[in-house]
């Protein structure tokens, strides 16, 4: 057992002897390559795209030198242009310095192992040298930096109005060098070395400040697309009005990326609405109740917009970005929007006849005398066409030199209205024309209380005069008093002028049709005449010089 011990003791003692010498191999091999690479590049070096792997200074200086011979640029521009620019043009040459050593020697020769599996990039801008004031006149003479071979870049717009709406109009790059820029990547890539410059990767072109994906951009045209893209569609009776982007884009106002609507042009087209379908103060026509068709003038029924009301509502509807189906926003109502905007709820006052007629929904209800506006004291009652004010149930009607209580008062026109008058005991006729109301059309109670009943506030009143509806008998008695004034005239003199001024006033107040039952009227011409035949003869002859 001892003597194998012994061997075993020695060939372990060999074995420690060989990897000494193994390590102090490895580490005289390690030591000698770190300081082979003292004087040498590591391996996988690259300096200025050249691989200068084990290279020593003045080995790189030579491939450097090399290089500067005959060195070209390629400079790569857009839509697939190209320059060379040669070297010599500026006077390239060569300029170490210590710059190549340096590089060697700052390198980290102990880790030199790792550098198999790495590679090393280096740059370094002091190995040339070259003539900046040429570089500049190089930059100066490219085809690519002349003026008429440069086209600006065009900032993203946003088009004009078309029949699909606003689009945005991407921006163009263009061509225009920046030249500061590019004489400075010039000077680089000279310095460096590099065979090709880019002018799109050096962002050597003049870029445009306003791009397609602009938010500001954006944001303004769809808010265009959002006010000018609502369809409003007025419904105005069986007609429809329909404003949408081809009227409502010419409201729009841009400022930078603000968009705003000219509120001038809004009110302007509420006007035309306002020309188009207001019906108020404009003449209407009545087919009558007694077959013939009268025009009404005055009055102030009809349709009225609202302008102010319907610009706010018109900005909103646009601002909200919706389409909207309505109707017209309006100040005053009227009861239809066909031929006749009152409808067929209406009363229809006759003043001629001293008679009306009440229809609701095209159904008579109410026929009537009345007395109206005393003539004979200019209280004539207003024609026109009216809307019924309100009604009120015994109300007192005052005037300066009156107070009259009424059970049924409806006024609509001012202070003209339709009543009952208890204190009257017959109606129609000729009564007006000498004891005739203050204005207003005084009914008998039952038929007052029948309309209070029947009619609403706003409801039509229709007030006119037609010749040749006047009361027969009534036409008959007051020509028959004419006949009798001018019967009374008897023997003319100059003390007659009085009662020929009377059956002449008198004459004058019939209608047509009481005028031909004036059956001695040239009596009352002839008796005209001879006053005034009379009255010359009181004038003195002219005295002579």
């Amino acid at each position: 057992m001892k003597k194998n011990d012994g061997k075993q003791k020695v060939r372990l003692k060999a074995g420690y002897v060989a990897a000494a010498v193994v390590l102090c191999t490895a580490a005289g091999v390690y030591l000698g390559v770190a300081a082979y690479f003292g004087s040498h590049f590591l391996p996988s070096t690259m300096l200025n795209g050249l691989d200068v792997s084990g290279k020593t200074t003045e080995e790189a200086e030579a491939m450097v030198t090399e290089q500067i011979d005959g060195f070209e640029l390629e400079l790569l521009e857009r839509d697939g242009k190209e320059e060379r620019l040669r070297g010599a043009d500026i006077a390239l040459k060569p300029e170490f310095g210590d710059s190549i050593s340096s590089k060697i020697r700052g390198q980290s020769v102990f880790a030199w192992p790792a550098a198999f599996f790495s590679e090393r990039v280096l740059e370094e801008e002091t190995m040339v040298k070259f003539d900046p004031a040429r570089l500049k006149e190089m930059v100066n003479g490219l085809s690519c930096t002349q003026k008429e071979n440069q086209k600006a870049p065009q900032d993203a717009y946003v088009s004009e109005y078309q029949a699909d709406g606003y689009h945005i109009i991407p921006e163009e790059q263009g061509n225009k060098v920046k030249k500061k820029k590019l004489l400075s990547v010039l000077k680089h890539a000279f310095s460096s070395l590099l065979e090709k410059v880019s002018l799109e990767e050096n962002s050597c072109y003049v870029k445009p400040k306003v791009t397609a994906e602009d938010e500001g951009l954006v944001s303004l045209a769809d808010t265009l697309n959002r006010y000018t893209g609502v369809t409003l569609t007025y419904q105005i009776g069986e007609k429809t009005q329909v404003l949408d982007g081809s009227t409502t884009h010419a409201w729009m106002r841009i400022e930078g990326t603000q968009v705003s609507i000219d509120e001038a042009a809004v009110e302007e087209y509420v006007n035309d609405l306002a020309s188009a379908y207001n019906t108020v103060f404009r003449s209407h026509s009545l087919y009558t109740s007694y077959g013939k068709t009268v025009t009404i003038t005055d009055g102030d029924y009809g349709w009225k917009l609202d302008k102010e009301g319907e610009k706010a509502q018109l900005l909103e509807d646009l601002k909200a970005g919706m389409d909207v189906s309505r109707s017209l926003t309006y100040a005053q109502t009227a009861g239809s929007h066909g031929e006749n905007d009152y409808g067929d709820t209406y009363v229809e006052i006759n003043l001629t006849a001293q008679h009306l007629f009440f229809y609701k929904n095209g159904s008579l209800v109410v026929e009537s005398d009345f007395v109206s506006g005393n003539a004979s004291k200019n209280y004539d009652t207003p024609t026109g066409i009216y809307g019924l004010t309100y009604k009120e149930r015994d109300a007192t009607l005052r005037g300066e030199d009156y107070a009259s209580d009424v059970s049924y008062w409806m006024p609509y026109c001012n202070n003209v209205g339709m009543h009952d008058a208890s204190w009257r005991s017959s109606f129609g006729g000729n009564i007006y024309k000498t004891s005739g109301s203050h204005g207003c059309i005084n009914l008998p109670a039952s038929a007052a209380q029948k309309i209070f009943e029947n009619i609403e506030q706003g409801d039509p009143v229709l007030v006119y005069k037609l010749p040749g509806t006047e009361n027969p008998a009534v036409v008959a008695q007051e020509a028959a008093q004419v006949v009798n004034l001018i019967n009374g005239i008897g023997e003319v003199t100059l003390e007659s002028e009085p009662a020929i001024a009377a059956a002449r006033n008198q004459y004058n107040m019939l209608s047509e049709a009481g005028q031909a039952q004036v059956q001695n009227y040239e009596v009352l011409v002839a008796a005209e005449a001879q006053l005034a035949a009379l009255k010359a003869q009181l004038v003195p002859e002219p005295q002579g010089a």
